[in-house]
Formats: C-alpha cells, structure tokens, sequence
C-alpha cells in the first residue's frame, strides 16, 4: 500500500479555497495562561483546511518507509487530534529555516521576555531579560519540549507567538500538510490547534530530510544548560535499538503522543503513535510497531 494522502493534496488545496470566503472565525479571548490543562482558545485564521477541532485522546497510529514513503500500517492516520508538543517540529524547522536563510546563526542570542518566562512547565526555567543562544534553544525544544524556550524563539523570529504561529501554518501548508493548523509554538492547550498523525509523519520527515545536521539533537539523552542536566522527554532513546529521535507530547486533550524515528539494518522507519493512554502505554506500542515493521 503506498502512502496516497500526498496525491489529494492538491484536490483538498483548491476545495478549501473556494469555501474560505464563506468561513466563519470563533472570536474567543484567550483564557491566560496556566498548567497544561488549562485550555486557551485562539482566534481560528480567516482560511483554514483543518478541522475546527480535534477528537480528545482519539487513537492514531502510522508507519511509514522513511526512504520510500510506503505506508506499512495505519490506524486513523487522518483522524483530527491535538499535537500538544509534537508541535515543536514546527517550531525547529523555522528555527532551523532561520538559520539556513543567514537570519540567525547558531551562536546568535535569543532575548527572552516575561512572558516567555511565565510559561507553564515543561520548561528549563529561563529568566526575563536574559538571552539564550539559537543552538542551546534547539536543543532545549528537542530534548526536554521547553515551552518557555519554543515562545522565545517566537517572538524573536516573527515579533509575536501569534504572528509565528501564522508562519508555522502557513509553512505546514507549503509541506502539503493540508490537516494542521498551528495557534501556538508549544503545543500547550487549544482546541484550534490540530493535526493528524499522517500530518506529524510528513512533517518529522521533512524536518530530518532537509536538516540532517542537526539529527544529534533528537538523539541526545540529556541537555545541559545554567548548570542543570535535563533529561530526554523520548523514553525510547537508548532503550530501543535504533530509535534516533524525534519528538514526544502530552497534553489531557491528546493523551500520549510520540513522533519516532528508527534505523534497523539500513531500513528507516517513522512511526507515529497518538492518543496513547499513558506514557508507557505509548512507548509499549511504539516499541511494537518498530519491531514488527523493521
């Protein structure tokens, strides 16, 4: 069975814009912020080709031939549901663009404001006024999904977390990923923000593909930063044979999500778990489809 989502694309494309003129946009004020189940509500944008909404802990599942692009097993692979922190693949690739396009240089500081300190954990406890450099954000977002640092590259890169997650959706839109919609860069609670785990594939293998310098990162067990050691979110690190990255989430909306990526023997897998029920419950799955699929 080959991996047929990106022929529709086009199709879904042209669909969307001609209904975008009759669209509505929900016009509910944040709520502020709080722990990871307090939800804020984002203004939906004008022209959208994601669902309104996502299912809470709906169960996704996909695997796919990293090289090939073949589609190996799926479980409601299109079904909307919440990213939570797989949405920092996003946030890294236009980091990463940033630093590509001469923008940015891994050495270049990022000024962190009070409200990018005032988010709410995972984060590594970054202080107002103080600055971070692009590579030690990096890190910060691929091995322990700091929220406070996914926000200050925000709004260093594009003003506002709003007007960056604009441009994540907009970059979601040129990589064909025709079910996402991004409203923040961290993933924290929105019923706005949604994706599908097909969507979170193609978006790991865009990320790996076209930065493969920076594939140390995901597979880094642990991160260091103002003499703190913070551990990798992904369990499966060192634990599973192969597994080199990519991402996990949590939120109550969307249970246990995990973005992995595997090379066995010379065949690369990703394979994409949503939904799960609990965290080892995830890994259990994750684990099972690597073994069964390499």
């Amino acid at each position: 069975m080959r991996w047929t989502f990106l022929l529709k694309r086009t199709a879904v494309f042209v669909v969307a814009g001609l209904l975008a003129a009759c669209q509505t946009v929900p016009s509910t004020a944040p709520s502020g912020p709080g722990a990871a189940g307090a939800i804020e509500s984002t203004p939906l944008p004008v022209v959208s080709h994601a669902p309104a909404t996502a299912v809470e802990r709906g169960f996704s599942a996909l695997v796919v031939n990293a090289a090939s692009g073949e589609e190996l097993y799926a479980v409601d692979a299109d079904g909307a549901r919440f990213p939570a922190s797989l949405s920092k693949m996003m946030t890294l690739y236009l980091l990463f663009e940033a630093v590509s396009d001469g923008r940015y240089s891994l050495s270049s500081p990022l000024t962190v404001s009070a409200r990018a300190a005032s988010r709410p954990p995972a984060k590594i406890g970054l202080k107002a006024g103080s600055t971070i450099t692009v590579e030690q954000a990096a890190r910060a977002l691929a091995v322990k999904s700091a929220n406070d640092v996914a926000v200050v590259i925000a709004e260093n890169l594009a003003g506002s977390e709003t007007a960056f997650a604009r441009q994540m959706t907009q970059r979601a839109r040129a990589l064909g990923l025709t079910r996402t919609r991004f409203v923040n860069a961290t993933g924290l609670p929105d019923p706005g923000q949604v994706t599908t785990a097909r969507d979170m594939a193609s978006l790991g293998l865009a990320l790996k593909r076209r930065f493969p310098q920076y594939g140390s990162y995901y597979r880094a067990k642990s991160f260091s930063y103002n003499g703190r050691s913070f551990r990798a979110t992904n369990n499966l690190i060192g634990t599973v044979a192969g597994v080199d990255g990519l991402k996990t989430g949590y939120i109550r909306m969307s249970g246990y999500n995990l973005v992995a990526t595997a090379n066995r023997g010379g065949r690369q897998l990703i394979v994409v778990v949503m939904g799960g029920k609990s965290e080892a419950a995830r890994d259990r799955e994750v684990t099972r489809l690597i073994e069964s699929y390499s």
